[in-house]
């Protein structure tokens, strides 16, 4: 009976160890979440990729995080938040693209490519001296 019992307490402290460095909150865990959404900004005329596109994410009208893309025109955000975002991508010369309830769950990814339109409209400042 002895015997019994003591496999019967080695085996709960083994779940609770194993329960313990499974928990989200402990220190101890190796588990990375992957909520990242990544892709490619392209020139939508030429299908080239853009360089220094600036891509601003917010969740609920907050800023969350920002960055820009590299020179092959790929970004990555990582580790943000699960919920509905709304994504904008703005570079000089160029229209500026909104993609709105881009919904983003735990451990997974989400590929988000665009086609960037050149802004052919003039949008200069009139002169000081036109009168």
């Amino acid at each position: 009976m002895k015997p019994k019992i003591i496999l019967l307490a080695i085996s709960l402290l083994g779940f609770a160890a194993a329960k313990a460095n499974t928990d989200p909150e402990s220190p101890c865990t190796l588990r990375k979440s992957i909520d990242e959404v990544n892709g490619v900004i392209l020139n939508a005329e030429s299908k080239k990729p853009l360089k220094d596109v600036s891509i601003t994410a917010y969740l609920v009208s907050k800023k969350e995080k920002a960055i820009i893309t590299d020179e092959d025109g790929g970004y990555a955000f990582d580790e943000l938040k699960p919920g509905t975002y709304r994504f904008i991508f703005e570079k000089a010369g160029f229209k500026r693209v909104t993609k709105e309830k881009v919904v983003i769950k735990t451990d997974e990814t989400f590929q988000l490519n665009i086609e960037m339109i050149e802004n052919k409209d003039s949008e200069l400042m009139p002169s000081p001296f036109h009168f």
